[in-house]
């Protein structure tokens, strides 16, 4: 029997839908759950990420996956790790603290900007720059109390982590979430009480970094270590940060 030539176009759609998605998925490609995914509901999505310290290794894959998705230039960081070293011999410890922007509800990078070219979005919470309006003068890298901002000396315009916006669009989790081998890194919607991350920080006593700012942010820690050798009150304790970056002292 005949096919019509519309159901063969149907077919081969079907067909190249199907070999997509299991091209991805044999790639490694990790997707979101659906509770997360924002084309499940009419519900706003309000993403934000949970790093469990327990779990990181401090093996930086976090960091190059990042570099390699954005083609970060040399100097330039959107995402690190930092290694947290204090005690004295026998009584010694080490610690990993991964940095990004925090994709604070109350940015202070979004209030300083003169052009406007960073904002937060309202349909999922995500804190952006437009590089085509940024005009480079350094506002929001000196207001973020993060250290989580930097200028791109290709192009001349304030960079940062946007969690891989481009990804979470099509159903994908963020590429440093993607590529951590210890499942460290957590990403999903807050205002889904489904969601994973929103179980976890409920169930878990999470900290955010530099509460006293003020900004309310999106990224929790779980077991962080938030030590400072500049505000521990025992100056006489050994306490070394290496940052990984070109500022070697933590902000």
């Amino acid at each position: 029997m005949t096919r019509l030539k519309s159901e063969i176009t149907v077919s081969r759609r079907e067909f190249v839908k199907r070999f997509s998605v299991a091209a991805a998925a044999g790639a490694g490609v990790a997707a979101m759950p659906k509770a997360v995914s924002a084309a499940t509901t009419d519900r706003k999505p309000h993403y934000g990420m949970l790093i469990d310290t327990r779990r990181c290794i401090g093996c930086h894959a976090c960091s190059v996956a990042c570099k390699a998705e954005f083609d970060v230039p040399l100097g330039g960081v959107r995402s690190w790790v930092e290694y947290v070293e204090k005690g004295d011999y026998p009584n010694v410890s080490r610690n990993f603290l991964p940095r990004l922007c925090n994709q604070c509800s109350d940015p202070p990078c979004v209030r300083v900007c003169p052009a406007n070219a960073t904002w937060k979005r309202e349909e999922d919470g995500i804190v952006v720059i437009d590089p085509d309006i940024c005009i480079g003068c350094k506002y929001c890298v000196q207001a973020c109390p993060y250290g989580a901002r930097f200028i791109n000396p290709n192009t001349g315009a304030a960079e940062k982590c946007d969690f891989c916006l481009h990804r979470v669009k099509q159903g994908l989790v963020p590429a440093c979430v993607n590529a951590c081998i210890g499942d460290a890194r957590i990403f999903g919607d807050l205002n889904d009480p489904e969601s994973r991350i929103s179980k976890m920080v409920a169930s878990n006593p999470v900290t955010v970094l530099r509460q006293e700012m003020g900004t309310k942010p999106n990224v929790f820690y779980i077991a962080a270590d938030h030590t400072d050798p500049h505000t521990v009150a025992d100056r006489s304790q050994y306490i070394r940060i290496d940052t990984h970056r070109r500022e070697r002292a933590r902000i």
